[in-house]
C-alpha cells in the first residue's frame, strides 16, 4: 500500500538502569540514542513491512535533525513533503527504564511540531489524499489534527500518543468530515481511552485499546472484541511497542477483519519489546 504518515520525528535517548532504580540518585546502566518519534516509528515499521511510505514531518537543522533525515532516507521513506526548519532544534524524547525494561517516565521536547500548522498541512493535502491510507499522531497541533480529520479522504488511522494529547484528539474527532471520507481508526491505551471518553468517539469506526499484558480491546459497530495477549517475551524496551502495533494494523488494510489485524499488530509489538531500539528490524521477517 501507499501510506502517508504525518507526525513527529525525534531522537530517542533511552536510559536503562542496570539494577534497582534509586530515585534522586545517579544509577548505573546503559544509555542508547536512536531515531524515534511516534509518526517516524510507525513509518519505519511500515517501510520494513514492505509498504510504500511517505513521511510528512518537520526536522530541525541541528545534528539530531540531520541524523534523523539521513536515517529516514536510508529506510526508503519518501521525504518530499517533509521540511527542515532553519534555526529550529529537532524534537527529542528522553526515557528512563527499569532493569526489566518497564518505563518509569520520560520527557518529550516536541515544540517543533507546533510548526505543522493547518496552512502547512493544506499545501500538502492534495498529495496526502492521494495515498491508500493515512496515519497521524496526536503530536500535531489541535487545529491541524482537526483539519486532517475533516479533509482526509483515505482511511485515517490516529495514534493518541499520550493522555496529555487526548483532549486535542477528542476535539479533532468532532470536526465535520468531507463527503466520501474514509473510516477512522484510533489506537490508544487504557488511560488515553478514559481521556477520550465515549462522547469523543462518535466518528470513530474502530477503536483499538491496548491493555498491555492483558491484550487488546477492539470496539467496532457497538461491539467489543477482546483479543488475548500473545505469549510473553523478555521485555527489553517498551517505548516502541504501541507504534509497532498500529503499524501492523495499518499494514493489514482497512478491510481486514479486526481480529486478524489486531493479531498481526501484536506480533509486531512483541518484536518491538525485544529490541533496545524503538523499531526492531526483525519486523520484516513477518512478511
Amino acid at each position: 500500500m501507499r501510506i502517508c504518515v504525518i507526525g513527529g520525528a525525534n531522537v530517542d535517548i533511552g536510559a536503562r538502569a542496570a539494577g534497582l532504580f534509586v530515585a534522586g540518585d545517579s544509577n548505573p546502566g546503559t544509555i542508547t540514542v536512536a531515531p524515534g518519534g511516534v509518526g517516524r516509528n510507525i513509518a519505519h515499521n511500515l517501510a520494513l513491512l514492505g509498504d510504500s511510505v511517505r513521511l510528512v514531518t518537520v526536522f530541525g537543522d541541528d545534528g539530531f535533525g540531520r541524523m534523523l533525515r539521513e536515517s529516514c532516507s536510508a529506510t526508503g521513506m519518501d521525504l518530499s513533503l517533509s521540511q527542515t526548519v532553519s534555526g529550529a532544534r529537532n524534537a527529542c524524547f528522553v526515557s528512563v527504564n527499569g532493569s526489566d525494561g518497564e518505563l518509569f517516565g520520560g520527557v518529550s521536547d516536541m515544540a517543533i511540531t507546533g510548526l505543522m500548522t493547518p496552512e502547512w498541512l493544506e499545501s500538502r493535502l492534495h498529495a496526502i489524499n492521494d495515498a491508500d491510507a493515512v496515519v497521524a499522531d496526536a503530536n500535531l497541533p489541535a487545529e491541524t489534527l482537526s483539519m486532517l480529520v475533516g479533509c482526509c479522504l483515505p482511511p485515517l488511522y490516529i495514534d493518541a500518543v499520550s493522555s496529555a494529547k487526548g483532549a486535542r484528539l477528542r476535539e479533532a474527532l468532532s470536526a465535520p468530515r468531507l463527503p466520501g471520507a474514509g473510516p477512522i481508526t484510533v489506537k490508544c491505551n487504557r488511560i488515553e481511552a478514559e481521556v477520550l471518553g465515549t462522547s469523543g468517539l462518535s466518528g470513530v469506526a474502530r477503536l483499538v485499546v491496548s491493555l498491555g499484558s492483558e491484550g487488546l480491546e477492539i470496539i467496532e459497530d457497538g461491539e467489543t472484541l477482546t483479543i488475548p495477549p500473545l505469549p510473553a517475551v523478555g521485555i527489553v524496551n517498551t517505548t516502541g511497542a504501541g507504534d509497532a502495533l498500529l503499524a501492523g494494523i495499518v499494514h493489514c488494510g482497512p478491510d481486514a477483519p479486526a481480529a486478524d489485524a489486531a493479531n498481526f499488530g501484536q506480533k509486531c509489538a512483541r518484536l518491538a519489546l525485544m529490541s533496545p531500539n524503538p523499531v526492531n528490524e526483525r519486523i520484516k521477517e513477518l512478511v
